[in-house]
């Protein structure tokens, strides 16, 4: 049985219900020693405590979609088949555009947010390149499927959960689809492709997107592997100007550092909550060594550039959870690479999905200026960055969480 799904949730829901009906009715029909009577009380009690901590645990659970399910859970899911060390490219010198094509066979998903929208598709993919063999799930906008786009490339936004995260979180939780598709079929913002890859490759890891020789190759998954099985299966653009990549919480650092460190597979990246050091995240394989950590490392990547790339970042947060990493890159960015930094109050909440959902359409609406058609683009630096510290009297907590609250909006509310 699923850990997230709906069959799980209920048969808890069963058994709590039994949990507490058993004491009501056998309390006092307990027969036998003084001391059977007692371990039969007793275990009446933690059954009840039991199912009733699972009950909560889960319903967080398929609130933030933490684990994907009970291999992730329990420690014993590994998706790395080999890690082969895949040199400063990540490709280990293969040519990839000499690589046959691959071809995957997908299914419709299975959980929260999966149905919405025209629904999620789910493959397995075995990287021929990184060696991770894992789930990618694609989401396909509204136009894609319209005849009068039947011959249109759409440009593509790979999505990455935090750590512990699951790959249906953008379509679950953070209701990416949901949100989003009203405004592509209004042409606000550009039809982009959404596809999310496994990211927990190995049990109890958090892998940083880092390639590290005989234990994973977590950025050639991310940047090689998976854009090459999209754009062999769908009508998505090519790389670099046709593709970004967007994350929260550790996946917002592994956005920043793929977009820096591969422009030429990357125009763009969305970091929410980010951090640039991965020695802050004590499970962060990229933070074990100097050589790691600094390869790893967006800021260090970005000031040691010879050539400053061609990539535009957006990077949220609050002060001390992404803020002051996100003033440190602006800092040393040189054109062509931007950087807009979007101050989000104290005031919004912490470290949690609700703070990141609200984000989702800003970004995107930014995401369409940096890469979308002339049609959908708005005036440059519409979605810009809010005031250092703007006053959020009155804001709504949606507000907050975007960086759209501002001294002026608060004093049209009473």
């Amino acid at each position: 049985m699923s850990l997230t799904g709906t069959p799980f949730l209920y048969t808890l829901i069963a058994l709590c219900v039994v949990a507490v009906a058993l004491p009501l009715v056998l309390w006092s029909r307990v027969r036998g020693p003084k001391a059977v009577r007692a371990a039969g009380r007793v275990l009446m009690l933690l059954f009840a405590q039991g199912t009733a901590v699972a009950l909560v645990f889960t319903m967080v659970n398929n609130s933030n979609q933490l684990y994907d399910n009970w291999g992730d859970l329990l420690g014993t899911s590994d998706h790395v088949h080999e890690a082969a060390d895949l040199g400063a490219s990540g490709t280990g010198g293969i040519a990839l555009e000499k690589l046959p094509k691959v071809r995957q066979v997908f299914k419709p998903g299975k959980g929260p947010g999966m149905r919405s929208e025209g629904g999620v598709l789910v493959t397995q993919l075995k990287g021929r390149v990184s060696g991770v063999h894992a789930e990618v799930n694609v989401w396909l906008p509204p136009q894609y499927r319209d005849p009068a786009y039947r011959d249109h490339r759409f440009p593509v936004v790979e999505v990455l959960p935090g750590y512990p995260g699951s790959s249906k979180a953008w379509y679950g939780t953070m209701d990416a689809p949901e949100q989003l598709a009203p405004l592509m079929r209004s042409g606000q913002i550009e039809p982009f492709i959404i596809v999310s890859p496994r990211t927990t490759l190995l049990p109890g890891k958090d892998t940083g997107c880092a390639n590290i020789p005989g234990k994973v190759n977590a950025d050639s998954w991310l940047s090689v592997d998976v854009p090459k099985m999209v754009m062999d299966n769908f009508r998505a653009q090519a790389a670099p100007d046709g593709w970004a990549v967007a994350g929260y919480s550790a996946g917002a650092h592994c956005a920043a550092k793929l977009a820096v460190a591969h422009p030429d597979r990357y125009r763009a990246a969305v970091s929410l909550s980010g951090y640039n050091d991965p020695i802050g995240v004590p499970q962060s394989l990229a933070g074990k060594s100097p050589a790691l950590r600094a390869a790893n490392n967006p800021y260090v990547l970005l000031k040691e550039s010879r050539v400053p790339p061609r990539v535009a970042l957006y990077l949220s947060g609050q002060p001390k959870d992404g803020y002051e990493a996100a003033l440190a890159l602006r800092r040393i960015a040189k054109a062509p690479t931007t950087v807009n930094v979007v101050f989000i109050p104290s005031s919004a909440g912490g470290h949690t999905m609700a703070l990141w959902k609200p984000q989702v359409v800003p970004a995107f609406r930014w995401l369409t200026e940096v890469m979308g058609s002339p049609g959908t683009r708005t005036a440059p630096g519409s979605g810009g960055t809010t005031p250092l510290a703007p006053s959020t009297v009155g804001s709504r907590h949606a507000e907050l969480a975007s960086g759209s609250a501002s001294p002026a909006a608060a004093a049209r509310r009473p």
